[in-house]
C-alpha cells in the first residue's frame, strides 16, 4: 500500500510542477521599448480609496513616463477616502497640469466602489483620448510602461491589454501567502486554454488594463460589471465574448505593485477574490481544504514511510515519496527566491496553504451571509 501511495504521490507532484511551469511560460513577457514616433492620446485613470501610502509614488511614476506629455492625461479618482489621498493628489496636480483630481458621487446601490470610481474616471477622460488605461494606486510604472503597452496592443490588434506586475513583498504575511496564492492560480488555471482566441473565457488583472476606448464603450464600460467584486475578470470576459481581442502579458519588467501591508489588508484582500477564482462556494469549500491537505501530505507521507522502514518495499516507498516532496519543496523555494525573499519562506508552504484554506472558507462565509467587507465598506454578495 505504501509503495503504491508513494508512487501516486510522485506522479501527482510531477504533474503539479509541470503545470506550474506551463503557466509561467504561458504569459509572454513585455519588455521596455522606446516610445514610437506617433502615439495616440491616452487617459490614465487611477481609482483611489485610502491610498495615502501609495498614491504619491504611483502618480509620480506616471508623470515620469517617456510618453509625449501632450498625448497623455492623468485622472486620479478619489473614492471617498478617509485619509490624505486627495490632498496629496492636489499637491501633485499643482506641479503638473496633466493631473486632475476627480471625486466620486455617492455610491449607488449594488455598485462596487472601485467600479464606480473607474466609471467616474472614464466619464471625465478627455473626449479625444483613444485609449483608457486603468492603473491601481498601489502600482508604480517604469518610464517605458505606457509606450510599451500601447505598442504591444497596437501590434497585436488588441482591444484590452492587461499587464501582471512584479509583486513587492514587505511583511511576513505577504512573503508567506502571496507565492502560495499565485501557485494556486498556476495549479488550477490553464492560461494557454483561457487565452486562446477560441475560448470564451478570459483572464486579466485590474492592476493595469489598457483598453481601446471604442471597445470599452461598446460593452458598456465598467457600468456593465457594476456589481462584480472581480470586475477585471468580468470586464475582460465580457469584451472577449463580444468579439474583442483580450490578452494578459507579464509586465514584471515595467510595473511594481505592493498590494498589501500585512495581515490586516491581506486577509480580506485574498478572501475577497478566492471564491470567484476557485469557481463558486461549493468548489471553493472542497478545493481549498484539499490543497491544504495535499501540502501537508508532502511532509507526512515521507515521514510515515520512514517510520515504517523495515524492508525493501518501504525503502522504495520512502524514495518515491521523498523525491516527490523534495521536488515540491524546491518548487516553493524557487518561488521564494523569485520574489527576492529568504529561501525558508518556501519551506513553510504547508502553513501558507492551510491559512489560505481558512481565507477561502472565510470567502464562502462572506458570500453565504450576503456581506462582503472591503476597504471599510460592506457589500451585498
Amino acid at each position: 500500500m505504501w509503495l503504491g501511495l508513494s508512487g501516486l504521490w510522485l506522479l501527482f507532484a510531477a504533474w503539479l510542477i509541470v503545470r506550474a511551469a506551463r503557466q509561467r511560460d504561458a504569459l509572454e513577457a513585455l519588455e521596455p521599448i522606446d516610445p514610437p514616433g506617433v502615439v495616440p492620446k491616452i487617459a490614465v485613470i487611477v481609482p483611489a480609496r485610502d491610498e495615502a501610502a501609495n498614491i504619491r509614488r504611483c502618480v509620480q511614476s506616471l508623470c515620469a513616463q517617456r510618453y509625449p506629455a501632450e498625448r497623455m492625461s492623468i485622472l486620479v479618482v478619489d473614492d471617498d477616502s478617509r485619509d490624505a489621498t486627495a490632498s496629496i493628489v492636489e499637491e501633485l496636480a499643482a506641479a503638473d497640469g496633466r493631473i486632475r483630481l476627480l471625486h466620486t458621487a455617492a455610491l449607488p446601490a449594488r455598485w462596487k466602489g472601485k467600479v464606480h470610481a473607474c466609471c467616474t474616471g472614464a466619464a471625465g477622460a478627455p473626449a479625444d483620448a483613444e485609449w483608457l488605461c486603468f492603473l491601481d494606486a498601489d502600482v508604480s510604472a517604469g518610464p517605458e510602461a505606457l509606450a510599451s503597452a500601447w505598442a504591444a496592443a497596437e501590434a497585436r490588434r488588441l482591444d484590452l491589454l492587461s499587464l501582471a506586475p512584479r509583486h513587492e513583498l514587505g511583511t511576513f504575511a505577504e512573503r508567506l501567502m502571496l507565492p502560495c496564492a499565485l501557485y494556486v492560480l498556476a495549479f488550477t488555471q490553464d492560461l494557454r486554454r483561457i487565452q486562446s482566441p477560441e475560448s470564451s473565457e478570459a483572464v486579466a488583472t485590474g492592476q493595469f488594463m489598457l483598453l481601446r476606448r471604442s471597445a470599452y464603450a461598446a460593452v458598456g464600460g465598467h457600468a456593465a460589471v457594476r456589481a462584480a467584486l472581480s470586475e477585471d475578470q468580468q470586464l475582460a470576459r465580457l469584451l472577449k465574448r463580444r468579439g474583442f481581442r483580450v490578452l494578459l502579458m507579464d509586465g514584471a519588467a515595467l510595473l511594481r505593485a505592493r498590494m498589501y501591508d500585512g495581515w490586516r489588508t491581506l486577509w480580506p484582500g485574498l478572501a475577497r477574490n478566492m471564491m470567484p477564482v476557485l469557481g463558486g462556494p461549493l468548489r471553493t469549500a472542497l478545493v481549498a481544504p484539499a490543497i491544504a491537505a495535499l501540502a501537508w501530505l508532502a511532509v507526512l507521507l515521507p515521514l510515515a514511510d520512514a517510520l515504517t522502514l523495515r524492508h525493501g518495499a518501504h525503502a522504495a516507498a520512502l524514495a518515491l515519496a521523498g523525491s516527490a516532496s523534495a521536488a515540491l519543496l524546491a518548487l516553493h523555494i524557487a518561488g521564494a527566491v523569485h520574489f527576492r525573499t529568504a529561501w525558508w519562506y518556501g519551506a513553510l508552504f504547508p502553513i501558507g496553504y492551510s491559512l489560505g484554506a481558512l481565507m477561502a472558507l472565510d470567502s464562502v462565509r462572506w458570500r453565504l451571509t450576503g456581506r462582503v467587507q472591503w476597504r471599510g465598506r460592506v457589500y451585498p454578495s
